[in-house]
């Protein structure tokens, strides 16, 4: 009887606890189990393991949900908001936010945090790695070696179908976005004794790199051009036709940002025609669909937007978003905070 009680007892306290909504489940839950998350002061309530619509679904515990948890791309719109009025916190676990309503969460009075700098190691270390292979031809070598193609080759003695890569050290960068992975990127670039440059908002008072203002002047000055910034209505397609051009016939370009910042079609059109270069893209305009000439071009790398994806990282994430939602919960200060719209 006494073991009885106390299991009441913990599922009383348990429905207690302030909610957190969760839309979809997140990847860690897949890959951790759906404790990775948990914690005794708040309590998750998944709307996908309900059978009623979504909005029926919202309506129901509009005044119990005090926090969203935004993964996996769910979007929170002024109307997802407008359904939760008793909503103060909307945490990312993404460091991008363009799946929020920033605009509204600030005329509502709701905190936005996010993922912070979590990934931005990760994140740059892939952007190096799109970026050797593409000049050394990595992928298409393994690909080479793997269909058996290089014992033909030799016997034709064809021993160059391949190209000749590209040496990284002395490139000119340009990094769009000098923000914490930007930074990242340009330090790791640097190391190979490469010319670093960039283009941000504004020109960064402690950073020695020269600064362009404009895009197309960034592409016109350097041999790569690395995006690194988050997706705004500024800039949605801002890497676009006079920017490729600029970039020219030997130019590179490698995407670790957002997919829409390049106009994609755009770039399809000058890697067929071969006005730039080469491409390494970590993400893409209309995910998870890629654009079918990307997959025959061997100067070209793809990768399933995977660039946060390493154990340490995810373990990383999980601790700072369980913290941070263990901080509002306790009307305490919260560790990554959005102040502004950047």
């Amino acid at each position: 009887m006494m073991e009885a009680g106390h299991g009441h007892g913990k599922e009383k306290e348990s429905q207690d606890l302030p909610r957190v909504l969760l839309f979809k489940p997140p990847p860690d839950f897949h890959l951790f189990g759906d404790e990775c998350f948990s914690s005794n002061k708040f309590k998750f309530l998944k709307a996908w393991e309900s059978p009623l619509p979504l909005d029926q679904f919202l309506k129901t515990h509009a005044q119990s949900v005090e926090a969203i948890l935004s993964s996996g791309g769910a979007p929170v719109t002024a109307e997802t908001l407008r359904l939760m009025p008793a909503v103060r916190l909307v945490m990312s676990t993404s460091a991008g936010l363009n799946h929020i309503d920033i605009a509204e969460c600030r005329r509502r009075g709701i905190t936005v945090a996010n993922a912070g700098n979590v990934f931005s190691e990760d994140v740059a270390d892939l952007a190096v790695g799109l970026l050797i292979d593409v000049l050394r031809n990595i992928s298409a070598s393994d690909r080479f070696v793997k269909q058996w193609l290089w014992p033909r080759q030799a016997a034709e003695g064809d021993y160059y179908s391949l190209g000749i890569g590209s040496k990284l050290g002395g490139k000119r960068v340009g990094i769009v976005g000098l923000g914490s992975i930007g930074s990242l990127v340009a330090k790791r670039l640097d190391a190979f004794g490469c010319s670093i440059s960039y283009n941000s908002r504004t020109k960064k008072p402690s950073v020695s790199y020269p600064f362009y203002s404009n895009v197309c002047e960034l592409a016109a000055n350097c041999d790569i051009l690395i995006i690194c910034c988050g997706l705004t209505a500024e800039t949605h397609h801002m890497i676009n036709k006079q920017v490729l051009s600029a970039l020219g016939k030997e130019g590179v370009v490698i995407n670790i940002g957002r997919g829409p910042i390049i106009d994609e079609q755009e770039l399809v059109r000058c890697l067929v025609q071969g006005e730039i270069k080469g491409a390494g893209l970590d993400v893409f305009e209309n995910e998870p669909d890629v654009p079918k000439e990307l997959l025959a071009l061997d100067n070209v790398v793809l990768s399933p937007h995977c660039a946060v994806f390493t154990w340490e990282t995810f373990k990383d994430r999980q601790k700072l978003v369980v913290e941070n939602l263990e901080a509002f919960f306790s009307n305490k200060p919260l560790l990554t905070k959005i102040v502004d719209n950047d």
